[in-house]
């Protein structure tokens, strides 16, 4: 009995991408972030391929209401370098959640899905909105 590999078709997986909204409030941050980087990649549908991009859709509201386990919202930090020597910068996630949230949980998302060439287009489809969403909501129009 032969046994065939199946192999999505990058035209197919772009018809078959669907819209996941995940409200952030309340939810620890990288149980929320593996379960938005899961379907950005595809991984929850049983035609996942994994060198075609076939994830769907994901817009993440209240972004600025998620929480953080433990004491990282003290202790933990984001480290960059500018490649010149004393360049090193820690920037606190506190601070970082104060000024713009959507940052925290774009970095989490980011840092959870391979660093390849699929990655930017992946997160192309990643929206995040720090409040509720109301930009862009049609309302039924009230009865006169």
């Amino acid at each position: 009995m032969p046994q065939n590999t199946f192999i999505q078709k990058p035209q197919q997986a772009n018809a078959d991408r669907k819209y996941h909204y995940i409200d952030a409030k309340g939810r620890v941050l990288g149980r929320m972030a593996t379960e938005a980087a899961t379907y950005l990649r595809g991984k929850h549908k049983p035609v996942y391929t994994d060198f075609v991009d076939c994830g769907d859709f994901v817009v993440i509201t209240n972004a600025k209401q998620l929480v953080l386990t433990g004491n990282k919202m003290s202790q933990k930090f984001y480290f960059s370098h500018s490649g010149y020597a004393g360049g090193a910068k820690t920037t606190p996630v506190s601070r970082v959640m104060e000024k713009d949230p959507r940052k925290v949980v774009y970095l989490a998302i980011k840092r959870m899905i391979r660093n390849n060439r699929l990655r930017g287009k992946q997160l192309a489809r990643l929206k995040i909105y720090p409040g509720e969403r109301t930009q862009g909501v049609k309302t039924a129009p009230k009865a006169s």
